[in-house]
């Protein structure tokens, strides 16, 4: 057996699971110092360390001193690192997060002598279909693989293909995963003949010829004294993953093909309720990463000044750290969900402050009356801002031409009005600042001193000039400038920005303004928002923009009609039942109670256009409070739902403005109940026997089925990043979400709310995915809010790509810092970018380059066109690394691209 066995000593490390991340490091740093100490002591022992940098990090943080000692078994080959930083969960991140996850640990792991060369992916609960893409434009030619291959796959090799067609050749650890071989060192007693019962079942996976890979350890654990003799013992050798796996090449010829995702059930558990259980952490998950990838770094590649790298890498940091596969999975004890909720909103606020930084360094140039408005996007752009403006005059454009408009809400002007001590009112006063205001007068009548305050002041203030006149005075009041909260519709170029201010109507239009309620169209616009644009209309049951008709039904459910006569009925039905899994797996009570039907129904007209109109469904039910017989013993009766009921009101804000063929849906319920999920259902116009779906730069077709085989039930959830479309009705959403085909519908889930880690007892699930401990937390009780929208549509899914795009960021709003006697500046283009199918996914600096990342999300080639203010462009690898000229054609640059493919190219000025 000299050459039989290849033994791969390891550590599956689980950075924060079922104990917070600073209380599972305390082992890691004894684990590390374990396997220094053993290594050097042992020079032919090998060692990997888990495909991820964030184990080395953690480790010399602790202890710094040992960095050379690390570098130098790197360097020589016995101790792998990287290429990830954390292994992350694929599924419940950005496919950008996955880049920068590659790029930081690849980054890092060459400053300590260079990163495994292998796409380590051992334990991630399935995997995306772009990731041979991945992988191979970061350089790396393999891939090694457990958990989500399907029953096909009946040898321990096959060639992994992407949509794009990039085929790698992939490792499949079968018979254990990445612990096949922890059982052959068990006992020095023995050895032989559990070395011989591991080849006879690996060859079987094999081949006749060829080293047989023996993964040796297993989560958290440590390398086993005198493994070198044992190894020696058995005519084995040691080497570490890269090691084994170089000695093949990246060929792919005569290897099975598997194409695109990998979620079977069939040889391993993928544990697909990690997808909506605590649905607050992949929420705040979204958001961050929209915040930090579409809006700061974008925005302060094109506009801002010094680039504030710094501030972005940590965000980034945070966002990695938190896309770990038990740590946004949610399927960790509750404090280490608290943690990485921490970590999450962290990175959320540094890219807030740096898209605040550059927004603010833009709002200088325009007046403080009027407002800045931003396109994160790259094409021109058409969309409702709701915007918050001094007095009652139109809105006007920087040409000064009208804006359409509609007033939604009167500020109160009166702030305070009070008989009081005015010597306890001057203490109010900070500067100029009074009531967060500033201070634009003050006068005293009679016995009565009122101030008058706006957001702006020029007032020379002397607060002793008031305490001399206070004789006599013993009311105070306090005026407010008229402000108003109005909708926009307005025109931004791509990646660009305009302005908007108020303007005298006289000086518009040439006669006084008539007074209006909330709620009431703009004079600006007095048959709608002009002529390319029709006006949106509502009333209490039915909303109409032109391209959408919204009816609302007296159960509270909504028929929806596209132009194109494309019909939904019954939309947004909401459907409670129990759930009586655990973080990693749903699964229902024996008998289980579903309630559907609200006990009432209530409609509140928000506002009835013509820019936006609104209206709030309201409605009623009573949801059993909990499940029951969860923690029982086998003998006791299965897990039920309890008789006891808890109120539930879902308020669902239905929204439609002009110019979107898509529906807003805000829905928001106190959840006072456990034990449960919650589901949004849209019935699907025709039959679909498949849903597309975006995410991690593809849109994957799947089935109405999950293929199962390990035992693990296999349920066909599924998840979906930015969209969901089947039957002629798509889904747009802000985070990932858990999706089903059911009955001929489409069903969301809303909120998934459990008990426990991992249940012993799993009616889905026949062994146990962690400790059985109670995660309270995942519960999900008190106020749950989710924000989608639908769409019906004729014809393909690539339809739905522009308008997901258009949902998911909104125009960026600010306030003018600039004096008041400004004009407005004239609108600016930051960087547009079209084509079929074409979105942008990353715009960044890079020394003194601008990157720009795009994916073709189409089925057929098609080419991207850039244009922007550079003369010169190159091709780059997903690292950075600059690649061939492209060229530039009076700041243009036209790409090709084939179907799927993601690109990266690098332009400067």
């Amino acid at each position: 057996m000299s050459a039989e066995i290849v033994v791969v000593p390891h550590t599956h490390w689980d950075r924060e699971w079922y104990e917070p991340f600073q209380r599972f490091r305390l082992r890691l740093v004894a684990l590390m110092d374990e396997v220094l100490d053993t290594m050097e002591r042992e020079p032919a022992y090998h060692f990997t360390l888990d495909g991820q940098l964030a184990c080395v990090d953690d480790y010399l943080e602790v202890r710094p001193e040992n960095r050379d000692r690390v570098a130098a078994l790197v360097e020589s080959g016995r101790l792998a690192v990287g290429p990830w930083q954390i292994l992350l969960d694929e599924f419940l991140c950005s496919g950008e997060n996955i880049v920068r996850n590659l790029e930081l640990g690849m980054a890092r792991a060459d400053k300590l002598g260079g990163a495994m060369p292998v796409g380590y992916l051992p334990d991630m609960f399935g995997h995306t279909a772009q990731m041979p893409q991945i992988l191979r434009k970061a350089g790396l030619l393999h891939a090694c693989v457990y958990r989500g291959v399907p029953s096909s796959v009946i040898t321990d090799a096959f060639a992994w293909v992407a949509p794009d067609g990039t085929a790698l050749r992939t490792q499949y650890l079968p018979a254990g995963g990445y612990g096949n071989g922890a059982h052959l060192f068990s006992d020095p007693d023995g050895l032989a003949e559990r070395a011989a019962a591991f080849v006879t079942t690996m060859r079987e996976w094999h081949g006749p010829e060829g080293p047989l890979l023996a993964m040796y350890g297993t989560d958290h654990s440590a390398p086993v004294r005198g493994l070198p003799e044992m190894v020696a013992a058995i005519g084995a050798r040691m080497d570490t993953l890269s090691g084994y796996i170089g000695t093949n090449s990246g060929d792919t010829q005569g290897l099975p093909r598997v194409a695109g995702e990998l979620r079977s059930h069939a040889r391993a558990n993928i544990l697909p309720g990690v997808i909506s259980v605590r649905a607050h952490v992949k929420q705040a998950m979204g958001r961050a990463e929209r915040m930090v990838e579409r809006y700061a770094e974008p925005l302060a590649t094109l506009w801002g000044g010094e680039w504030p790298g710094r501030f972005l890498d940590m965000a980034w940091w945070r966002l990695v750290d938190a896309s770990g596969h038990d740590s946004v999975t949610g399927c960790g004890v509750d404090d280490t969900a608290q943690q990485v909720a921490a970590r999450i909103a962290e990175a959320e606020h540094l890219g807030q402050a740096v898209r605040d930084m550059v927004t603010a360094r833009l709002a200088a140039s325009v007046p403080n009356d009027a407002v800045l408005v931003v396109n994160p996007t790259p094409a021109p752009r058409s969309g409702v801002v709701v915007v918050d403006v001094a007095g009652t005059g139109p809105l006007v454009d920087p040409s000064g031409a009208p804006v359409p408009a509609q007033t939604l809400e009167y500020a109160g002007t009166l702030l305070l009005d009070e008989e009081m001590d005015p010597a306890l009112a001057l203490t109010f006063v900070h500067g100029t600042e009074l009531y967060g205001q500033q201070i634009t007068g003050w006068s005293v009548e009679g016995e009565t001193l009122t101030f008058t305050v706006a957001r702006e002041t020029t007032l020379a203030f002397d607060v002793d000039d008031v305490r001399d006149a206070l004789d006599g005075v013993s009311r105070v009041r306090i005026l407010a400038e008229p402000r108003r909260q109005v909708a926009a519709l307005v025109e931004v170029p791509p990646l660009g920005h305009t302005s908007l201010r108020p303007a005298p109507h006289e000086q518009v239009y040439g006669t006084a303004a008539d007074e209006r309620r909330p709620g009431e169209h703009d004079p600006a616009c007095p048959n709608g928002p002009g002529a390319a644009v029709a006006p949106v209309r509502g009333d209490g049951n039915v909303l109409d923009n032109g391209l959408l008709r919204v009816e609302i039904a007296e159960d509270g459910t909504l028929t929806l009609t596209g132009r194109d006569g494309t019909t939904v009925t019954g939309a947004g039905r909401v459907v409670d039942g129990g759930d009586v899994g655990d973080t990693y797996n749903y699964a229902p009570p024996a008998g289980d109670l579903i309630v559907s039907e609200p006990s009432s129904v209530e409609t509140e007209l928000i506002c009835s256009g013509p820019v936006l109109a609104a209206v709030d469904v309201r409605r009623a039910y009573r949801w059993p409070a909990s499940g029951e017989g969860i923690d029982g013993a086998p003998e006791l009766p299965a897990p039920a739902r309890s008789s006891r009921t808890e109120d539930a009101v879902v308020t669902t804000r239905v929204e439609l403005r002009a110019g979107e063929p898509y529906v807003r849906l805000h829905v928001t319920f106190d959840n006072r109940c456990e034990d449960h999920r919650v589901r949004l259902h849209v019935p699907l116009p025709s039959p679909a026997s498949e849903s597309h779906a975006e995410g991690q730069f593809a849109v994957v077709t799947r089935g109405l089925t999950s293929e199962g085989g390990c035992g693990e039930t296999p349920l066909p959830t599924f998840p979906a990043s930015s969209w969901v479309a089947a039957g002629g009705v798509a889904a747009l959403l802000e985070h990932v979400t858990e999706y089903e085909l059911v009955d001929g519908e489409l069903a969301l889930t809303l909120l998934r709310s459990v008990g426990y880690l991992s249940r012993n007892r799993n009616a889905l699930r026949p062994e146990p995915a962690g400790p059985q401990l109670p995660t309270p937390a995942a519960q999900s009780r008190g106020v749950r809010s989710v924000s989608l929208a639908l769409m019906p549509y004729d014809g393909s899914w690539e339809q739905v790509v522009p308008h997901a795009e258009t949902f998911r960021h909104d125009l960026l709003v600010t306030a003018g810092q600039g004096e008041r006697e400004l004009a407005l500046p004239s609108p600016a283009t930051g960087l547009s970018v079209t084509g079929d199918g074409v979105t942008m996914t990353s715009l960044r600096m890079r020394d003194d380059w601008r990157e720009l990342r795009v994916v073709a999300l189409t089925p057929g080639s098609t080419e991207a066109v850039i244009e922007g203010a550079f003369t010169e462009a190159r091709h780059a690898d997903l690292r950075g690394r600059p690649g061939e000229p492209i060229p530039v054609t009076g700041g243009v640059v036209r790409l090709p691209l084939g179907a799927w493919e993601i690109a990266t190219i690098q332009l400067r000025a």
